[in-house]
């Protein structure tokens, strides 16, 4: 009976110290790998909402509500494991918190749907968000260090039940001698349980060591795609500004081509008939002369004042010069139209000389002498080429950067030479084209300047890459060129250029989209 009475306290003491350990274990860890998960997950969905609003992409939308299931799943096994702590009021507001947080994520989502990306971004960084991410984030630290007190005091619990077992192991020892081998074989049984679970809290240790390493490798990952990503948005953001600008150019070119041409075709047509009259009244004049050769003093006088064989000789020459300055005109608003094509389709078959042509109209006073510039001659070497199917209006903005990059090039070139010098080899951009196999042509811009550099032409086509000083240029003009051709027309660009020799930018199109 002795026996019995001072065994069975001690074996039930042991029983819960060991019960309690495994449950410290299981919780302990479960709990880390659930607060882990929820941190992980929370971030995801404020990555997604921000992304979401930043770029309209719906697949940020589909990703957030992929993850909110399992951090609602997360949660609710977090406080099965420790009900205790969510009792507390405090605790209990991080729903209300959470709650709000995915209101203002769900409205940023309507908003982008409706084309209000800036107004879902403003909710997304607005103070009212962020204090309540604050708040949200010091709720779940609050209870992190809850529950982390929590299970110190079961550990504590444990800690005091473990004496207890083992004061009574050696009472029962030394009261309990018989007992002796039993004693010690339980004891046995118990550290070999000890030993079993430190084994399997080292296992576990490493397995989330390699985890944490696993996922510390993926987030640098995903950080680096983050980065390239932004920089590409950044890019975009540039290049869309920029085509916005062309598209604006090309509206106000089309429009003042337009108000032009109407008034000037006007003149032109009038004209005609201006010199039709003229001609009948000196003609009238004439007749008047000869049927009347003495005329009144008055009269002589006046025909003597106005030099009336000058006037018929030189109004002949006005009207020619009148009649070649509206001609004029009518080849630069052809040219502004051709160039900014907004009359037709996107992919069209035009005549590539046709947008070249244009483009030289536009840049002509750019090339012709004046007090402080030479002139750069042009020389066509046009080759017979079919009517190529493209985007006219694209084509001309590339026909566009490199031409003037050219008249660029050969100015700061002339800065740098003597008069004799430059009259000794002038300035000139010659544009040879050219059909280079059965369904592609080739366009080649060459221009006797001095030359870009191999550390230079190595960039040339990198987005925002310029040697001009600031405020003069932001290094998208050839990047652009290089997506229309390579990537709108599946076509090549390159340059080549040896320092001294000038530079040589060569174009090569399919003439088919098919």
């Amino acid at each position: 009976m002795l026996t019995l009475l001072l065994f069975l306290p001690h074996t039930w003491i042991s029983w819960e110290a060991y019960y309690n350990f495994n449950s410290i274990i299981k919780t302990e860890f479960r709990l880390k790998i659930l607060n882990e998960e929820i941190t992980y997950f929370d971030e995801v969905l404020t990555m997604s909402a921000s992304m979401n609003a930043a770029t309209g992409d719906r697949i940020w939308e589909q990703r957030y509500h992929q993850f909110e299931p399992k951090l609602n799943v997360a949660i609710q096994e977090s406080i099965q494991l420790v009900q205790k702590v969510y009792e507390n009021d405090d605790f209990k507001k991080i729903y209300d918190v959470n709650q709000r947080l995915v209101a203002m994520e769900y409205q940023s989502f309507y908003l982008v749907k409706k084309g209000q990306s800036q107004a879902a971004q403003a909710i997304l960084s607005s103070q009212e968000y962020k204090q309540k991410k604050r708040s949200y984030a010091e709720i779940v630290g609050k209870r992190d260090l809850t529950i982390s007190h929590h299970l110190h005091i079961k550990v504590a619990d444990y800690r005091n039940k473990l004496f207890w077992s083992i004061f009574a192991s050696f009472f029962s020892l030394v009261m309990l001698i018989p007992a002796w081998l039993l004693v010690l074989r339980l004891l046995k049984e118990y550290l070999n349980a000890r030993k079993f679970a430190q084994a399997a809290l080292e296992k576990t240790n490493h397995e989330l060591e390699l985890r944490v390493a696993t996922r510390t490798k993926e987030l640098r990952r995903k950080n680096i795609q983050l980065q390239q990503t932004l920089q590409k948005l950044q890019q975009t953001q540039v290049q869309l500004i920029q085509t916005e600008k062309m598209s604006s150019l090309g509206q106000m070119m089309a429009g003042i081509a337009h108000e032009i041409n109407n008034p000037i075709t006007f003149v032109s047509g009038n004209l005609i008939y201006a010199e039709e009259y003229t001609q009948k009244l000196l003609k009238v004049v004439e007749l008047y002369q000869q049927e009347y050769p003495n005329l009144s003093q008055v009269v002589q006088t006046e025909i003597d004042a106005m030099d009336l064989d000058y006037l018929k000789q030189d109004f002949n020459q006005l009207v020619k010069s009148m009649k070649m300055g509206t001609e004029r005109i009518q080849e630069i608003v052809k040219s502004l139209q051709t160039f900014s094509r907004l009359d037709e389709a996107a992919v069209k078959t035009v005549d590539i000389h046709e947008g070249i042509d244009s483009t030289l109209m536009i840049l002509h006073h750019r090339l012709k002498v004046t007090e402080t510039h030479f002139e750069i001659s042009v020389i066509k070497e046009y080759g017979l080429l079919p009517l190529i199917e493209c985007n006219p209006g694209l084509l001309n903005q590339v026909f566009m950067n490199i031409l003037a990059n050219a008249i660029e090039a050969l100015d700061e070139y002339n800065l740098q030479r003597t008069s004799d010098e430059i009259k000794a080899n002038p300035n000139y951009i010659r544009i040879r084209t050219e059909v280079i196999s059965k369904n592609w042509i080739g366009i080649q811009i060459i221009d006797n300047g001095p030359g870009i550099p191999e550390k230079i032409r190595s960039k040339l086509f990198d987005p925002f890459f310029t040697t001009k000083p600031v405020g003069k240029g932001i290094g998208l003009g050839l990047s652009i060129s290089y997506q229309i051709i390579v990537d709108k027309h599946g076509g090549k660009l390159y340059c080549q250029s040896v320092p001294g020799q000038g530079a040589e930018f060569f174009i090569e199109i399919p003439i088919s989209r098919s």
